[in-house]
């Protein structure tokens, strides 16, 4: 039994859900548009304002596909409604962030400014001059664009200086100790 893949999942208002034939997925909404073809052994049912997945058999690749499939539904659905948004927070003395189109500047303690450009289909915002935002509609574009620009410089255990998640706790390691 499968929680996840079991799981009945509501349509926003302003959102449409059209499957085609050979299983590709095409969610529409306020935000923007997403695709995505899923599977042909797993059927993806859209009655009134629920979507619902179901397998055709028990073997385990049907199993772990079954929820795989309702989750990314469900991040089409969510994503086409309210987007997505991850929040970088860079901690260094002189460590700083710039946008300039479509662009992102890091000084992070190099001997070089980093430049990145910002995908299609997502935005970048600097809250201040140590604070980004990436936002957009699809989960994967932004989480893998959000972990690119951590990659530049990971947090780093002993001062806690780098490029870091809003919302992640980074544990402080003790350093060496003076001899007597």
């Amino acid at each position: 039994m499968s929680r996840i893949g079991n799981r009945i999942l509501e349509i926003p208002a302003g959102v449409t859900v059209d499957v085609s034939d050979d299983n590709t997925v095409t969610v529409k909404g306020p935000k923007g548009e997403l695709k995505n073809k899923f599977n042909k052994n797993i059927t993806i049912e859209v009655e009134g304002t629920t979507v619902k997945t179901s397998r055709s058999d028990d073997t385990k690749i049907n199993k772990s596909l079954h929820g795989t499939t309702n989750s990314l539904l469900n991040g089409m659905i969510n994503g086409v409604s309210n987007g997505f948004q991850k929040d970088i927070e860079i901690v260094g003395v002189g460590y700083r962030c710039q946008v300039s189109g479509n662009k992102i500047t890091l000084n992070v303690g190099y001997s070089h400014p980093v430049e990145l450009i910002i995908p299609e289909g997502l935005k970048a915002e600097a809250n201040g001059q140590t604070k980004l935002s990436i936002t957009g509609i699809d989960k994967q574009k932004v989480n893998e664009f959000a972990a690119k620009i951590r990659e530049v410089r990971k947090p780093e255990p002993y001062h806690g200086k780098g490029i870091r998640y809003a919302d992640e706790v980074i544990r402080q390691k003790e350093g060496k100790k003076a001899s007597k």
